[in-house]
């Protein structure tokens, strides 16, 4: 299994963003995910760098390969433009880019006026977004004429040597199945081998499968479960308010009612490393290739230490 870091930019300062993605290579690391938002999800976060800017930035600092985890390609940036910025990104990582797409959230989408589709349009959007994306990517003008996106002799000169791979994000039987029959890979958080096994019969195959998981390290587990709670209580939100909600300040209101108890289940938090191999063999038995650990609160470089010294090493 390949284990890499994931980069939050809800929570961290590109100069630390940049920090952790140098620390996280020379700890082991294989792999990056970045986190594409407008808006973090509550104020305590406190960020939410450009992921485009980031992720030039993150060509100059480092060579680890990167997933975006995820980025909307339907609303608030039309895919044309996406597959531009994407094109240029996958060029300066030298093919070490993959774009991760999914159908994304209220919180971000909602800026600049329009409604906010219902869950059976976003997935149409994305589909046609992929389309439109890999079109422009085969070199050529292209005009496309489609139910929700308009593309007029656009040609993406800047080009890498091979399209950037496109994969899914993907929570409900629906998406799965779109996820598997349009995705070059398959995105998710869960340890759940059945969302797993849907994507792989229905036509996702071999293809890989990416996970992620958030820690909070601190010296104890109740330190970490303050930071998880402080931080990130929408982790433990239940249902489909992620994707409605608009705005930190309801994510604020809806993680009243979040138990801080649960950021025990929702996170692994301290510092031990039995901990985290747990949490980690639990997906490589769900069936995913690839697992990325988020850390939350100011002692990221802690957790890098912890995975250098005693993850790691045991894994391999």
């Amino acid at each position: 299994m390949k284990i890499g870091y994931f980069l939050s930019t809800e929570e961290y300062t590109p100069a630390e963003l940049l920090d952790q993605a140098r620390a996280a290579e020379r700890a082991g690391f294989e792999a990056l995910w970045i986190s594409d938002h407008y808006h973090p999800w509550i104020d305590a976060q406190g960020q939410s760098p450009f992921v485009w800017s980031m992720l030039g930035a993150l060509s100059q600092v480092c060579r680890l390969p990167v997933t975006t985890a995820v980025t909307c390609p339907t609303v608030r940036i039309h895919p044309a433009v996406l597959a531009q910025a994407a094109a240029t990104t996958s060029v300066l990582h030298s093919g070490r880019f993959v774009l991760g797409v999914g159908s994304g959230e209220a919180l971000n989408e909602h800026i600049l006026g329009g409604a906010w589709p219902q869950a059976g349009v976003r997935l149409e959007m994305l589909e046609e977004a992929v389309e439109v994306m890999r079109r422009l990517w085969r070199g050529g003008f292209v005009n496309h004429h489609g139910r929700h996106y308009q593309v007029e002799h656009a040609r993406i000169y800047t080009l890498p040597e091979a399209p950037p791979p496109i994969y899914v994000s993907a929570f409900g039987p629906k998406a799965v199945d779109l996820a598997a029959r349009i995705g070059d890979g398959f995105v998710n958080t869960m340890p759940d081998a059945d969302l797993v096994r849907r994507f792989r019969d229905n036509g996702g195959g071999d293809k890989p499968c990416q996970a992620g998981f958030k820690a909070a390290y601190a010296p104890t587990v109740e330190e970490g479960m303050r930071l998880a709670y402080e931080r990130w209580p929408t982790e433990a939100i239940p249902g489909e308010l992620l994707q409605v909600l608009p705005s930190p300040r309801h994510f604020e209101q809806a993680a009243t009612l979040v138990d801080p108890e649960a950021m025990r289940e929702a996170f692994v938090c301290g510092s031990d490393a039995d901990a985290h191999l747990a949490k980690i063999d639990a997906y490589a038995k769900a069936g995913f290739d690839e697992v990325y650990v988020a850390n939350t609160g100011p002692n990221w470089s802690g957790l890098l230490d912890l995975y250098q010294r005693e993850v790691l090493p045991r894994l391999r």
